[in-house]
């Protein structure tokens, strides 16, 4: 395999365990945005999955061009400096709003896998977030995509079962589905919604690997090679909840209860893995905030690192399942309109190339 291989899936890899955290681990999200549009939730799944995947190359190849980190720049070449300045405060409010919904999810995960008080498990989140933070944040992300593998085999173990042998075969889906707990109740606009959410929720991570790629070849690959593999993990994970719809629709987290069905063993691996992939989404979403306002691994980063911390952990006793209901699809609207222009400058890119050489 080529050095140029190499790197782009190691990043990858640390993509595809960021979008993950916020995007399905817990299964709640897929719950909502997929599953219960019954078999349309397979189109809305492959929809989302393929529209991450082409504007995420389309920012980190922005980030890369304009070669900084500060994903402010990045909206203003988008939107102007006005209206980016405008975006600019609806993601920063969006990536800390995340970072609390993650850091409940944790809460939830460690209460369902282990029986822990979720107030124990987001405590041990925002400890271990704090001093993970103040390393360098493309060397930890890089580190930390060291667990998708292992997310990858598990998606794998608890789709491929519950497909093979579904509690509610495909022709009775229908009598399962909760159209009400849908954002929409149209397919199509829910698979928008979640790929803006994902797009929204990844954008200043892709811009910050895109500006610290090494060539414009690998940031193209990385975002590629994740968002494609993203897409199909998606695929199969909705398939798994839409297969165990019945009691999916009862459960704070469907995927601990699918790999409980198997096996409490992997109940228990599952929960760690989706405990990792949710602390690499609020990482991946914190250090944009945080650098939003202060330098990084400044005195004023570490004192705003603090109190952010501190107020997102009180924040997430409201409840996991609540969060989610009521901020993604706000989120999801705001990274539809990210996409809408990126799509808008790839179109014009286009146009122009067309011109120039004829």
């Amino acid at each position: 395999m080529s050095k140029v291989n190499r790197v782009s899936i190691t990043l990858a890899f640390a993509y595809i365990s960021f979008i993950v955290g916020a995007g399905f681990s817990t299964g709640q999200e897929i719950l909502q945005f997929f599953a219960n549009h019954g078999v349309w939730g397979y189109a809305a799944a492959a929809t989302a999955g393929l529209t991450i995947t082409f504007v995420g190359m389309q920012i980190s190849k922005l980030g890369y061009i304009l070669d900084s980190e500060d994903y402010a720049l990045s909206l203003n070449h988008l939107f102007g400096t006005r209206i980016g300045r405008v975006f600019d405060y609806l993601l920063v409010f969006f990536f800390y709003g995340l970072s609390v919904i993650m850091i409940a999810g944790t809460g939830s995960a460690f209460y369902d896998g282990f029986g822990l008080p979720a107030w124990i498990g987001t405590l041990f989140t925002v400890i271990t977030l704090f001093i993970v933070l103040q390393f360098d944040f493309t060397i930890v992300a890089k580190i930390l995509g060291i667990i998708t593998p292992f997310l990858i085999v598990a998606v794998f173990i608890i789709a491929g079962y519950n497909i093979i042998d579904p509690n509610v075969p495909v022709s009775e889906v229908d009598q399962y589905t909760d159209i009400d707990r849908t954002p929409s109740g149209i397919w199509i606009w829910d698979a928008i919604t979640y790929g803006g959410l994902v797009i929204a929720n990844s954008f200043g991570f892709l811009v910050i690997m895109g500006a610290g790629s090494r060539s414009q070849l690998i940031s193209k690959r990385g975002i590629l090679f994740g968002g494609l593999i993203f897409t199909v993990l998606l695929v199969l994970m909705t398939a798994g909840i839409i297969a165990n719809l019945e009691i999916a629709n009862e459960a704070a987290l469907p995927t601990l209860l699918m790999a409980n069905e198997i096996h409490p063993g992997l109940r228990i691996l599952m929960t760690l893995i989706m405990v990792g992939v949710m602390f690499n989404s609020v990482i991946g979403v914190l250090y944009p905030f945080l650098t939003r306002f202060t330098k990084a691994y400044s005195s004023k980063y570490r004192l705003m690192l603090g109190i952010s911390l501190v107020a997102a952990y009180i924040l997430s006793f409201i409840g996991f399942v609540d969060l989610v209901n009521f901020f993604y699809p706000i989120f999801g609207y705001i990274g539809i309109i990210i996409a809408l222009s990126f799509f808008v400058l790839w179109l014009n890119a286009k146009s122009s190339d067309k011109k120039a050489s004829s």
